[in-house]
């Protein structure tokens, strides 16, 4: 007979798995790509150098925490509020900054953002203090 749950876990394991390579591939481009970019602030302006180094740093530490996430999900089996939340808090940090830095944001926009930011921040501290592991 035919085990459906030991195939449906060696499938998802080999899925978590190609997804943490692919990742991994994306961290080190992410490196080099700001390695590359420390040039462009030397030869171009500083400003404008200087903010497209900031947004792929913040990108790159947007992937490292979606790293982090499949990796504990290949360890665990399961997917942590506070990761989602941490990856959510970063990407909406990054929007926020690449507003700021291109001045294309207006207040509303500025200000619906940091409700977010303030909503999720809530919402990572009390999926900290409510954690099924300290229960």
């Amino acid at each position: 007979m035919i085990d459906h749950p030991k195939i449906f876990k060696k499938i998802t394991d080999s899925i978590i798995t190609i997804v943490l390579y692919v990742l991994l591939l994306a961290l080190i481009a992410g490196t080099l790509r700001i390695l590359l970019d420390i040039r462009t602030v030397a030869i171009d302006s500083l400003d404008g150098g200087f903010s497209k180094i900031v947004v792929n740093v913040l990108t790159l530490f947007i992937v490292i925490e979606f790293f982090k996430t499949f990796a504990d999900y290949s360890k665990l089996e399961r997917i942590k509020l506070t990761d989602i939340t941490d990856v959510t808090i970063l990407i909406t940090m990054r929007e926020v900054t690449v507003g700021l830095y291109s001045k294309s944001f207006g207040y509303e926009t500025i200000f619906a953002l940091s409700a977010l930011l303030l909503v999720l921040g809530v919402i990572r501290v009390l999926a900290v203090n409510y954690s099924p592991e300290k229960i």
